[in-house]
């Protein structure tokens, strides 16, 4: 199947020509549909659209700092959900690109595309829409790239039990840049990890993993993500707390260790701007296959979503350690 966005690409076609690149496009076909796929390219910090186009035969740059090997007539970004990374990406793609190069932009209503002509007159460029269809928008851009910012790091503190932690966030990171309300109550409730193999899934920032590793120093620390951006704000999270973890990017939970004790998650619930079922019940599924007899699965949701029904579909029995602010927190124990 094809998102909206794609399918309004597929529509633009002939706007494509020469060798093309697709810059963070969604998780779904468009890379098998594409004629002519030798003359094109994927940049992508996600993991599964990393796999799709790989196996579609494209090549793919998949890394927070892509080292481009080619030089690009036309680059098709989409619109990204986090507004603050769109100078970001530009400013990693400009040197990829020949000088008479064709920018386009596509966008889905919902995330915000309509906005674009407003966003990129603030950056000094230029949007023009030219179709409108599927409730999504086709834009050219135009300007000079060059002087678009790259996306760095930022930081904030946050204090646990008088001690203090340092968080560093990229835009496109899930909450960039502070503590989001659920993940704030899953945090008051993991007092019962202390050791073993501890996996932080859809880690994000790494607030829940520097978090779990600072309060029992004797856990191994797993982060993992399917986006690179997460991978890479954690690994400085991590860093700038001098704590050791290693940091995954997967699509899916890491192929290693085979087991864990005990698996903590705010887990994602979007494929792009949809609520997506099938994300929890793969991740809730796998879970149970890798934890260990008497591991735990410590989870947040919110409180609108049938999390409940997923947990005791796959473990049987499913314990409610707290609701608050919109949120509850789900404990399951594998038998």
């Amino acid at each position: 199947m094809l998102t909206n966005t794609s399918q309004l690409i597929m529509r633009n076609l002939a706007d494509l020509n020469g060798k093309v690149l697709f810059v963070e496009p969604e998780a779904d076909q468009l890379a098998r549909q594409l004629p002519a796929l030798n003359t094109v390219s994927c940049f992508t910090t996600d993991a599964a659209v990393k796999t799709q186009w790989q196996q579609a035969g494209a090549t793919v740059y998949f890394s927070t700092q892509p080292h481009f090997t080619e030089q690009f007539d036309t680059v098709v970004v989409f619109y990204p959900k986090s507004k603050e990374q769109l100078t970001g990406t530009l400013s990693l793609i400009h040197s990829a690109l020949t000088p008479e190069a064709n920018i386009y932009v596509v966008g889905d209503n919902k995330g915000g595309i309509k906005s674009l002509v407003a966003h990129a007159e603030k950056l000094g460029l230029h949007a023009h829409k030219l179709d409108n269809a599927k409730h999504c928008l086709w834009f050219s851009l135009t300007g000079d790239l060059s002087t678009q910012l790259p996306s760095a790091f930022s930081t904030f503190s946050l204090i646990f039990t008088q001690q203090s932690l340092t968080i560093c966030s990229l835009p496109g990171v899930f909450n960039h840049g502070k503590l989001d309300k659920g993940t704030a109550l899953l945090l008051q409730h993991l007092g019962h990890i202390h050791d073993g193999k501890v996996l932080d899934f859809a880690c994000g920032a790494g607030i829940i993993g520097a978090f779990l590793k600072q309060q029992a120093p004797k856990i191994d620390l797993y982060c993992s993500d399917i986006s690179a951006l997460a991978v890479a704000a954690t690994t400085a999270t991590l860093q700038a707390n001098n704590l050791v973890g290693k940091v995954i990017a997967a699509d899916g939970l890491p192929t290693e260790p085979s087991l864990f004790k005990h698996i903590v998650s705010n887990p994602p619930f979007h494929t792009g701007i949809k609520t997506d079922y099938s994300i929890s019940e793969t991740f809730i599924s796998q879970s149970v296959q890798r934890l260990q007899s008497g591991g735990s699965l410590t989870l947040v949701a919110n409180n609108h979503l049938a999390y409940q029904t997923l947990l005791e579909q796959a473990f049987g029995k499913v314990t409610i350690l707290a609701k608050a602010h919109g949120f509850i927190i789900y404990q399951a124990i594998k038998a």
